[in-house]
C-alpha cells in the first residue's frame, strides 16, 4: 500500500476507507502522522500550521480539505464559503504535504448518518450562543477525521480559540490518542487575523475589520491594570466604530471560564463586518496594578 507513495510528493485521496488503510500502513512502518485539518481556501495561517507540522520528527504530513456542512447554521454562509481546491492542492505541494484527503460530503456523511458529538457546557458559550449547533458539527467532523487518519499529532490555529479548547476537551474526555497542538494566530501587517472569510470583505469592510484586532490589542495592553480596565479599554475601541455589528467581546480564563483577577486570560471577540462574520482573540496577562 505504501509503495505507491513517495513521501515529499503530494498524493491525493478522496475515499475514507482507502485513506485509512494508507495511514495505518504508514504507522505500521514506524512513521508518525502529523495532521492539519482544513476547510480549504488555504492562506498563510494554514501554511504556518503545515510548516509547524513538518518540523515534527519522523512524521508524515497529512492535510484534509473538506468544507463541513454540519458546522454552518446559515446555509448562505455555506454557499459563499470559497472552495479553490486546485489552488489549495498547489499550496499543499509547496509546503511539502505528503498526503491530502479531499472527501466529498457523501464520503464523510453517508446517507442515514445520524450520530453527532455534543460539546457540552463550553459549547453553549460565546460562539455556541450565536451559532447553535456549530460546535456539534465541528466536533463530529474532527472525531470522524481522527478516526480515519489516526493522527499522532493534530494542529489547529489559535484564531478559532474556542474550537481549539473544545477539541482538546473532546480528546481528553473520549480518550483519543492524539496530541492536539495550538498554533498562534497569523496576522496581516495591520493586525487583522488571517481568515478564509477575509476574501469576502469589500474594500471598505476590510478597512473596518482591523478594528477587531485594535480592540483586542487595547485590551491586552491594559492587562497589568486588571480585568475591569481590560474590558473597558477594548470596549472603548469597539464602541468607536458603530458600523460594525459587535456580537461579543469577552474576557475569560484560558479554559473559557470566568476571568481571574490576575494571571493568564483570553480576550475574545466576534463581529459582523458588512455581510461577513469574523472572530479573533488574544492572550492577556492580567495583573492587579
Amino acid at each position: 500500500m505504501t509503495a505507491e507513495i513517495k513521501l515529499g510528493e503530494l498524493t491525493v485521496y478522496s475515499g475514507p476507507s482507502e485513506f485509512a488503510r494508507v495511514t495505518r500502513a504508514l504507522r505500521g512502518t514506524g512513521r508518525q502522522i502529523a495532521f492539519v485539518p482544513t476547510m480549504g481556501a488555504l492562506h498563510e495561517g494554514h501554511r504556518e500550521l503545515l510548516r509547524r507540522a513538518r518540523r515534527i520528527p519522523n512524521a508524515v504530513l497529512v492535510a484534509s480539505i473538506f468544507v463541513n456542512p454540519l458546522q454552518f447554521n446559515d446555509s448562505r454562509d455555506l454557499e459563499r464559503y470559497p472552495r479553490p481546491l486546485e489552488t489549495d492542492l498547489d499550496v499543499c505541494r509547496a509546503e511539502r504535504v505528503d498526503l491530502a484527503f479531499t472527501p466529498s460530503t457523501e464520503d464523510v456523511y453517508p446517507p442515514g448518518a445520524d450520530t453527532t458529538v455534543q460539546p457540552g457546557r463550553l459549547g453553549e458559550l460565546l460562539e455556541g450562543a450565536h451559532r447553535p449547533g456549530h460546535f456539534a458539527g465541528v466536533l463530529t467532523v474532527v472525531a470522524k477525521l481522527f478516526n480515519i487518519v489516526r493522527p499522532d499529532f493534530a494542529l489547529f490555529g489559535e484564531k478559532d480559540y474556542q474550537q481549539l479548547t473544545l477539541i482538546k476537551r473532546m480528546v481528553a474526555d473520549l480518550n483519543m490518542d492524539t496530541a492536539v497542538i495550538g498554533v498562534p494566530t497569523v496576522r496581516e501587517p495591520d493586525g487583522l487575523a488571517l481568515s478564509s472569510r477575509n476574501a469576502l470583505l469589500s474594500t471598505e469592510d476590510r478597512e473596518l475589520a482591523v478594528t477587531l484586532s485594535a480592540a483586542l490589542t487595547a485590551g491586552a495592553y491594559a492587562g497589568p491594570h486588571g480585568p475591569d480596565v481590560v474590558r473597558a479599554a477594548a470596549r472603548a475601541v469597539a464602541d468607536a466604530e458603530p458600523k460594525i455589528d459587535w456580537e461579543y467581546l469577552e474576557l475569560t480564563d484560558p479554559d473559557l471560564g470566568p476571568a481571574p483577577d490576575s494571571g493568564p486570560a483570553r480576550l475574545l471577540v466576534a463581529a459582523k463586518v458588512g455581510q461577513t462574520r469574523l472572530i479573533d482573540n488574544v492572550p492577556v496577562q492580567l495583573g492587579t496594578g
